[in-house]
């Protein structure tokens, strides 16, 4: 007796901005009957269209192994994410790279797997599922008759005191560069792509055995573009010794524009005005350069990125003082002013966990005993 299950999984995901507020939904139904079989669905937080797109085929794939399905037709109207995935098309997003890889490792549990595209008319289900997560991010009320095996993503983080599952939390160890020339003369160090000292090498070293003692199990070390940080990376990946660094531009550092270079007494001698405007809003870039406000946007999806390229896995993230103050100040819930009350030490690691319910824990912040 044959215990083949066929099973057929449509898919989609929005954004509201592209990057913007974003959510996905699958469905895995029937072979040709299309009963419903599972609903998955939930927000993203603030990414792209791409991101939400493959989250659902990611989504759709695990409640398509959940059911023990062995043959899966996947269907879907993104027909980026179904080249890709076919291998008529490159994936040249690096910033796709790991969630095509997360698919792909999926596809590779079934007997077969085929992709095909559909017209968005034909993919009703799937979309009225990831507009529901974004609904519900949003605040909105949703008519109760919805989908009825949806899983939602609650729009607020959950309060709780209970010790947290980790179980299905992605576990970030940030960890701030090795210091450069620039750093050590505390001048504003943006997008110059310098290197880092010897001093930095050895504090990045220092870094690889304070992560290594946090996890030897690390699923991903992903990496800021500039020599810094991806040197940073590299050591901390020999290190663990089972993992490579993968670049991701979203993990840049801020654009300092024309204070490129500069103190920040220099900056305040020559433009005082704009300094003090950026300093009152992060909504304010240096001349020529980025807002703390742009910044954060980019990491944001950097970080659903992750999130959902690796569930229940620990990811090393190397990046920069702007980037890494963004993400805790997110993960605490604080205010602008707390970008300029927290100072964060070259080669300092901090630790925090993330929950698809919105949930997160800060375990540590800029840590420092290794460097001593």
């Amino acid at each position: 007796m044959s215990t083949e299950l066929r099973v057929t999984v449509e898919a989609d995901g929005g954004s509201r901005g592209n990057p913007g507020p974003a959510g996905y939904g699958a469905v895995v139904l029937t072979e040709g009957a299309g009963e419903v079989l599972l609903e998955r669905y939930a927000a993203l937080g603030v990414t792209t269209n791409n991101v939400a797109e493959y989250s659902g085929l990611i989504a759709g794939l695990r409640a398509a192994a959940e059911l023990g399905a062995t043959r899966v037709d996947v269907r879907m109207d993104s027909k980026l994410v179904i080249e890709q995935m076919s291998g008529r098309w490159q994936i040249k997003n690096p910033g796709l790279r790991p969630l095509a890889a997360e698919a792909a490792k999926l596809v590779d549990g079934f007997a077969a797997v085929t992709f095909d595209w559909i017209p968005r008319e034909r993919n009703k289900l799937a979309d009225a599922l990831a507009n529901r997560a974004m609904d519900e991010a949003a605040g909105k009320r949703v008519p109760s008759d919805t989908p009825a095996f949806a899983s939602p993503t609650e729009a607020k983080a959950p309060k709780n005191w209970a010790p947290p599952s980790l179980e299905t939390a992605t576990r970030l160890i940030l960890v701030r560069h090795g210091e450069t020339a620039l750093t050590v003369q505390g001048r504003y160090s943006g997008r110059g792509d310098v290197p880092l000292s010897e001093q930095g090498e050895a504090q990045a070293m220092a870094a690889a055995g304070r992560v290594a003692g946090i996890s030897r199990d690390v699923t991903a070390v992903v990496s800021s573009p500039l020599r810094r940080c991806t040197r940073t990376a590299e050591l901390i990946a020999a290190e663990l010794g089972n993992v490579t660094v993968t670049v991701l531009p979203e993990l840049i550092e801020c654009d300092f524009g024309d204070w490129e270079g500069l103190t920040f007494a220099e900056v305040r001698e020559r433009s005082p005005a704009e300094l003090d405007r950026w300093l009152d809003s992060t909504s304010v870039a240096p001349p020529g350069g980025e807002s703390f406000k742009a910044v954060a946007k980019r990491v944001r999806g950097a970080l659903a990125t992750l999130q959902s390229a690796y569930p229940s896995g620990t990811v090393v993230v190397v990046s920069h003082v702007s980037p890494i103050k963004l993400i805790l100040r997110d993960a605490l819930a604080a205010g602008d002013a707390f970008l300029h009350r927290l100072f964060l030490d070259a080669a300092g690691v901090s630790t925090m966990d993330m929950w698809p319910d919105g949930g997160i824990a800060v375990r540590s912040v800029n840590e420092t005993a290794h460097l001593r």
